[in-house]
């Protein structure tokens, strides 16, 4: 296992970082794995030197953090770990029981650690950025909850790099705790974030972690499974043209090579430089193998064109695009272009001509 330093902090967490949205209670989605089917992949993980463990509260409403912790307090020495656990979506009732105000930080983070059986999280996380909350309100309960010994550092979430830039002017502003960590959505089928919250991670000195390297499963080939199956999420983010084609791209480079399609979508992203950490959401302990092995791979030039050759600009994935994505695909026309007699391709050219 190859161990980095998150940003500019001191922090040292595993290339290579436990995803636990699939570990929990079948209650909340079909897919997840109780605490029993949980326990030889976490462990697996754990031997194979993975320190970093990402949970949070909205994950099985909450089951996830206690499944999670269960195992690991069972496994491993608390002080070897770094844990991260994030807080925003609502888990339960109440109008205050979500957001990122004052009074929700303190009782999520409380909640969270009662659930983990534990006395701080290492990093705790904003799931997202809250448009209804002052940012001053939210970084100063974030800061007091590091303040208070409830959590080592403070991290963010899925947002747009303004409001990034947003967090990091107050809590440099006012000398609170100021992320370390962003985890962002990045693969060769959805590159948006290389544009500008990557470079501005690296600029401010924020370490990167990785969700999704495979697409939701998509850039492994399999279109089957029960999640894929379940998840209408999928078909929103990736159910477009360019996404096929870069996975047949992804399977070309792949049978070359002799490996797996999802070894090969794994090292693209752990060859960014700027990645600290790439989240695997493993259903098996071979799942963890093939994550492994991707550490190992450098892809050429000629692997990185054909994987890279068919990508094209897509609308940012977040919380404020959900359900209102545009397709990757022309739109057809419509108000007064839909009905009005359109010069087409040779006509248009005599005209600009």
């Amino acid at each position: 296992m190859e161990y980095v330093r998150l940003g500019r902090s001191g922090l040292k967490v595993s290339r290579l970082c436990l995803g636990t949205m699939n570990m929990g209670s079948k209650q909340w989605k079909p897919w997840i794995y109780d605490e029993s089917e949980s326990e030889p992949i976490i462990g697996h993980a754990l031997d194979n030197g993975v320190n970093f463990i990402d949970l949070a509260d909205f994950y099985s409403a909450g089951a996830g953090e206690e499944v999670v912790c269960n195992v690991l307090r069972r496994l491993a020495r608390r002080d070897e770990l770094v844990i991260t656990t994030k807080l925003g979506y609502p888990i339960g009732g109440g109008v205050n029981n979500g957001g990122h105000s004052r009074k929700h930080v303190f009782d999520a983070i409380d909640g969270s650690l009662s659930r983990m059986g534990m006395d701080y999280a290492d990093i705790y996380m904003l799931h997202y950025f809250d448009i209804e909350t002052p940012i001053e309100e939210t970084m100063e309960a974030m800061n007091d909850v590091v303040r208070a010994g409830k959590a080592r550092y403070v991290g963010v979430s899925t947002m747009y790099t303004w409001q990034f830039a947003k967090i990091l002017s107050a809590c440099d502003r006012n000398g609170w705790a100021r992320p370390i960590n962003m985890q962002l959505q990045l693969n060769c089928a959805y590159r948006e974030e290389e544009r500008e919250m990557i470079p501005f991670c690296a600029d401010q000195g924020v370490g990167v972690s990785v969700f999704s390297p495979l697409a939701r499963g998509i850039l492994t080939s399999d279109m089957n499974s029960i999640r894929n199956q379940t998840d209408f999420f999928t078909a929103e983010m990736y159910g477009d043209q360019t996404t096929r084609d870069v996975a047949m791209s992804v399977a070309r480079v792949a049978e070359m090579r002799g490996v797996t399609p999802a070894q090969v979508a794994q090292a693209w992203v752990l060859q960014k430089s700027e990645v600290s950490s790439m989240l695997v959401g493993a259903d098996s302990k071979d799942q963890i193998d093939s994550a492994l092995s991707a550490l190992q791979i450098r892809l050429d030039q000629d692997e990185l064109f054909e994987i890279e050759r068919n990508y094209t600009p897509c609308d940012l994935i977040n919380d404020y695009t959900a359900g209102k994505r545009i397709e990757r695909v022309a739109r057809q026309a419509a108000g007064r272009f839909a009905a009005a007699n359109l010069p087409d391709e040779h006509e248009l050219g005599q005209i600009m001509a």
